[in-house]
């Protein structure tokens, strides 16, 4: 491993020979940067971890273990656990949500599949009163509160982001088919195993590596676009990110709140580093450690596969999903193989697997990035790793 020495922003860590192209990138980024960046990278080929830097930022105390509020990205860590219950038969896609949850069937929504439903179809995307800051911590209040929600869109018909929610409804379907919650399966079945920095759910020995998310900084151009973007407090994607009720959620901050760490919602609430992002979808694909891949490559393939593309009726724009997953070549890295899978975060990091290349990619910022999910800097350091990975095959 080359080892690298400080610089002016304190870039510090480690990277296999063949990546030192990443290094070289991740440096050219940093210095662009505002003098206070604090983030971490990571990647894995094939197992083996290829990539491991970080930046301290304004505190020299911050290194790799340093944990972060990671959002979206936590659907990441939901959703292998619903694949893995799919792969040894517990669950099964194309059986009805109803067969799993009976009371989710209210309002017309009796025939979505598990499969539509991963695939954000369900059409629940919030409630119209929206949900309290208690009611966003815990899943089963969620659950119960869609279970009687009418759907935005009929089920099945089209798709958007459930944001806020999709952790908690397809959370339900594995407590009822399992009878523990999807954070306990995580926790048995992923995280612990792997020694995973990544939590479903922070333990309180933990909570003094954890940095508080800072909000975004943009400049006079940039908060020129946020505030020209179209918007109203009934839309779609108002009611997807409870942002229409008397107290709306602060995205940007949502993972300072304790008890949202503390209780870790499978959509929003995970909190984890680079090396715990990168490492969930290492072991997801690759042997890691002398442990067999998490996901046979048939099933890795099926959740990868694509099944809901194009207009996102409440991101209104294109999207592509796989199973739980976003379709990472689609929607955000079109130089990765057919099949690669991860979930982005709001406050820009993001994560992966490229099965075909054996690439698992793991990037974390403290402040919220503009404009926000999958940070820009991601595609310049995403297609450094990939380049290397695939150079060095």
């Amino acid at each position: 491993m080359t080892r690298l020495h400080r610089s002016a922003k304190e870039i510090h860590g480690t990277v296999a020979d063949g990546f030192e192209a990443v290094r070289e990138e991740f440096a050219a980024f940093v210095a662009e940067e505002r003098p206070d960046y604090e983030g971490q990278l990571c990647a894995y080929v094939h197992g083996k971890r290829v990539v491991d830097l970080w930046v301290p930022g304004d505190d020299a105390d911050v290194g790799p273990e340093s944990l972060y509020g990671v959002y979206s990205s936590t659907k990441g860590a939901a959703h292998l656990v619903v694949a893995l219950l799919v792969q040894e038969g517990t669950l099964e896609l194309d059986r009805k949500v109803t067969y799993y949850w009976p009371e989710f069937s209210a309002e017309g929504k009796g025939a979505l599949t598990l499969r539509e439903l991963l695939a954000h179809r369900a059409g629940v995307v919030g409630t119209d009163s929206g949900f309290t800051r208690q009611e966003l911590a815990d899943d089963r209040q969620i659950a119960e509160r869609l279970a009687d929600q009418r759907p935005y869109w009929r089920p099945g018909t089209a798709f958007g982001y459930h944001g806020l929610v999709i952790g908690a409804l397809t959370g339900e379907v594995v407590r009822r088919a399992t009878g523990r919650t999807l954070q306990e399966v995580y926790e048995e079945r992923v995280r612990a195993p792997y020694g995973l920095d990544f939590f479903l759910g922070l333990p309180a020995v933990h909570e003094p590596r954890f940095r508080t998310a800072q909000p975004m900084a943009p400049t006079a151009e940039q908060r020129a676009l946020l505030d020209a973007r179209p918007g109203g407090p009934h839309t779609l994607a108002a009611i997807a990110f409870n942002r229409h009720t008397a107290e709306p959620t602060d995205l940007e901050l949502l993972p300072n709140d304790p008890l949202i760490r503390a209780k870790g919602p499978a959509s929003v609430g995970g909190v984890g580093s680079a090396r715990g992002l990168a490492g969930l979808y290492a072991a997801a694909i690759s042997e890691v450690d002398g442990k067999a891949p998490l996901l046979k490559e048939d099933t890795a393939a099926e959740f990868g596969q694509l099944h809901s593309v194009g207009y996102d009726v409440v991101l209104r724009t294109h999207k592509a999903f796989g199973l739980g997953f976003q379709a990472t070549a689609d929607t955000w890295y079109p130089f990765l193989g057919a099949g690669a899978f991860g979930h982005s975060g709001a406050g820009g990091c993001q994560a992966f697997a490229d099965p075909r290349s054996g690439l698992a990619y793991g990037y974390t910022r403290r402040r919220y990035a503009f404009p926000g999910a999958a940070a820009p800097e991601n595609y310049r350091l995403a297609e450094a790793v990939h380049r290397a990975a695939t150079a060095s095959r």
